[in-house]
């Protein structure tokens, strides 16, 4: 796919702190990018680079291969984490008037506007001061202007605080739909739990550096754990017993008066082999692969284990489980 967007070994020093670390990214049109890591990690100072708010220290930033330049701008929508309108000003009219910062004629504006803030049940607002309104309906304003312009870029840095489960996915499908439609949009989260459903592409950033990239479904590929949780019923003897290597028992339980059992299988074992091996013991009620999400991608990125690799993990774990007695 063509890029509308790359970096080149981005470096950011402040005073005793290095902020971004040579960090290269890559962002296809009509794409989710997702940027990812913990508070700190440096996703908001590469954000802000991009947007020419700050400068690199080193590095190159290309938009459609053009070096990046003041003329890109307007190209650009930028949802900061930092939420702030004119507490003051009627939410209408200062809509209006950021619209029009961005280009748009006033009589434009105001009736993309109108659409907007119906989609998003403002109307009633419209005339309202903003410090009359809630936290979560001052965000969907700031949506609203970040996206009204159409831009090439969009770039949403945790769009989802403090907003509601159903304002949230009111949010997600905008974004999907806006996507669909042709903009290419960068999203910046520490909260990996949305990011699954939305990007195609993900780079996790941690400490400065960025420390993994890729299509979101290669990634969950490549990154397989081979653990797999099974639930057995009349066990004929312990489970350490009928396993041995390559196959490492993580963690044994009981659960409504069957033997749970969490296993991984290292080469050149496979899962049929496993499964073949406990048949010839109990009977097989359940068997299920452990996938990992990206919030246990990255911490098997940064640790070296997942979390359901460690014995007293509760991933995935049903609060009625009790330990195995032996």
């Amino acid at each position: 796919m063509t890029l509308l967007l790359r970096s080149e070994n981005i470096t950011k020093n402040y005073t005793n702190h290095c902020a971004l670390d040579n960090v290269s990214i890559e962002v296809s049109e009509q794409s989710i990018y997702g940027l990812l890591g913990p508070n700190g990690a440096g996703k908001t100072t590469l954000i802000r680079i991009i947007n020419q708010i700050i400068s690199p220290d080193q590095g190159h930033l290309f938009f459609r291969d053009q070096a990046l330049n003041p003329a890109h701008v307007h190209k650009i929508g930028y949802l900061p984490e930092e939420r702030g309108l004119y507490k003051k000003m009627k939410v209408g009219e200062q809509a209006i008037y950021l619209a029009q910062l961005k280009g748009l004629k006033r009589q434009q504006a105001r009736k993309l506007l109108k659409g907007w803030f119906d989609k998003f049940d403002l109307l009633p607002w419209w005339d309202k001061k903003v410090e009359e309104l809630s936290k979560g309906m001052q965000q969907k304003v700031q949506f609203i202007i970040t996206v009204l312009h159409q831009p090439e870029l969009l770039i949403f840095d945790e769009p989802f605080s403090g907003f509601d489960p159903i304002n949230v996915n009111l949010l997600k499908q905008e974004i999907l739909r806006l996507r669909n439609e042709g903009a290419t949009i960068i999203f910046s989260t520490h909260n990996m739990g949305s990011v699954e459903e939305l990007c195609d592409h993900i780079a996790l950033i941690d400490k400065s550096k960025k420390i993994l990239d890729g299509n979101v479904r290669q990634v969950k590929k490549d990154h397989a754990t081979h653990i797999f949780q099974l639930e057995m019923e009349g066990l004929k003897k312990p489970l350490e017993n009928i396993l041995d290597k390559p196959f490492e028992i993580i963690k044994t339980w009981k659960h409504n008066g069957h033997t749970m059992a969490r296993v991984k299988v290292n080469a050149p074992a496979t899962s049929n082999d496993l499964v073949k091996k406990v048949l010839d013991h109990s009977h097989l009620v359940a068997f299920s692969e452990l996938t990992p999400t990206m919030n246990d991608i990255f911490i098997k990125n940064v640790t070296g284990k997942y979390p359901m690799e460690t014995h007293d993990a509760n991933h995935r774990i049903n609060p009625e489980e009790l330990p195995l007695e032996q």
